[in-house]
């Protein structure tokens, strides 16, 4: 990416050093809201940034400095104490810690939370917690909107989980019905389902919903985008009224809010920092450029990126992340696509490359803005603006998780000009220009 200090040869602002007028300090204190008829929680203050070795940790270690208390806190058992422990928790990020206590005590919440701030453990912990030494049988499911998601989640209750002797499975499509059919009807704990693959399942009778108690709707608003009220509300009249419902989501659209209304009994609302606001640990800068000359600008500023930068490139199609891999394949960078196109298979080698650094290059649709907790992203590059601002919010937290830093970089052609303006006025802030000499469309 481009050096940190000004070029010499193109004569650009170093987009580190490119905050914007009015951007959040990095240690801005999360706000909690909550419903008339509950009773408000403290919110705990957040660390400085974390010292220099930060580095060197781990993505759940990394996030258990951002919060003053600790797990011992929060009422677990010894039992979730130690599995946290082992998992190199100690500490709960500002979600975990008005979460769980919430959720322990059976009440339905609704958490409001920008993408990175560790949403999912701040309902998997006390799912984990109120299972523990039942018998077998299905008394738990979480609906998330994405397989990538589901995985997720599922690694994040086997981490917590360890020694507890729960059994969890993830179900979602584009994978054989077999496997999955076998262990729900031999009995778990937990299911982590995309919708529609739970419903398949439902109507063969594989798996009854009689002794469920807690339902999870994880990403909500993004579940609504992609058109699966229907399913959810299929499965969601299959279960007790009498349940614990827990509703996780980065926005609260109106849609988000009339799910709540109709599925969660008097919810308590924990809410930390703004809905549409951009991580302030990311650095964003906009690039314009006419449209065809978007890959050559691409090309030019991974010329000037350092040998340990990972960056992720995000598309608007399928068919704009194919044509980015081989142009880039053309410039001598490998580079792996992610998309709906893909299997199951190939998408999950295109993580695993990626997270293990393997591929330093992931072109990716939208599929990829939510879910993916991958440490060490260090550019997010926008190829298209994206339509919606909140699109634009969750794509940026890509990079910039747990305290670290990250730089957003967005290629905005004449045409795009409104869509990058109506980003700034929902983030609340203006976005810095980088004008790079013979790319610029003023020019």
């Amino acid at each position: 990416m481009p050096p940190r200090t000004p070029s010499r040869r193109t004569g650009a602002r170093s987009p580190r050093a490119a905050r914007p007028t009015g951007a959040a300090a990095p240690a801005d204190a999360p706000s909690s809201a909550t419903t008339p008829d509950s009773t408000p929680d403290s919110t705990p203050a957040v660390d400085a940034p974390p010292a220099p070795e930060a580095a060197t940790l781990t993505l759940a270690q990394q996030e258990a400095r951002t919060s003053e208390i600790t797990f011992a806190d929060l009422g677990l058992s010894s039992a979730m104490l130690a599995s946290l422990d082992a998992a190199g928790y100690t500490r709960p990020t500002p979600i975990q810690a008005q979460a769980v206590p919430l959720a322990l005590k059976g009440r339905d919440l609704m958490g409001l939370a920008q993408t990175g701030t560790g949403k999912t453990a701040a309902f998997t912990i006390p799912i984990i917690e109120r299972l523990m030494g039942g018998a077998t049988r299905t008394r738990a499911v979480i609906l998330t909107p994405t397989r990538e998601l589901c995985q997720q989640v599922e690694e994040s209750i086997r981490k917590y989980s360890g020694g507890t002797g729960l059994d969890v499975i993830s179900v979602y499509g584009g994978v054989g019905y077999e496997a999955q059919t076998t262990a729900l009807k031999n009995g778990v704990d937990i299911i982590v389902a995309t919708p529609g693959r739970l419903i398949d399942h439902l109507e063969k009778q594989h798996v009854i919903f009689d002794d469920l108690e807690v339902l999870v709707l994880d990403e909500a608003d993004r579940m609504l985008d992609m058109g699966f009220a229907p399913q959810i509300n299929r499965i969601v009249a299959q279960i007790h009224p009498y349940r614990q419902t827990l509703l996780f989501s980065a926005t609260m659209p109106p849609e988000v809010e009339a799910l709540a209304r109709k599925y969660l009994r008097k919810p308590q609302v924990v809410q930390v920092g703004r809905r549409s606001q951009a991580a302030a640990t990311v650095r964003h800068c906009v690039y314009p450029v006419p449209k065809h000359k978007k890959m050559d600008l691409l090309v030019h500023l991974l010329r000037e990126a350092g040998a340990d930068d990972s960056v992720l490139v995000f598309t608007r199609t399928k068919h704009g992340a194919d044509r980015v891999v081989r142009h880039l394949g053309d410039a001598g960078y490998a580079a792996d696509a992610l998309h709906a196109d893909k299997t199951q298979a190939q998408r999950e080698q295109a993580l695993a490359r990626f997270k293990a650094g393997e591929t330093k290059l992931l072109v990716a649709t939208d599929i990829a803005q939510r879910g993916l907790d991958i440490s060490g992203i260090t550019h997010v590059i926008n190829f298209d603006v994206p339509q919606q601002a909140e699109d634009y919010v969750h794509r940026i937290g890509r990079t910039g998780r747990a305290a670290k830093e990250g730089d957003a970089f967005t290629f905005m052609c004449a045409d795009e000009i409104g869509m990058v303006r109506t980003i700034e006025r929902v983030i609340g802030q203006e976005i810095a220009r980088i004008s790079v000499p013979g790319f610029d469309f003023g020019t």
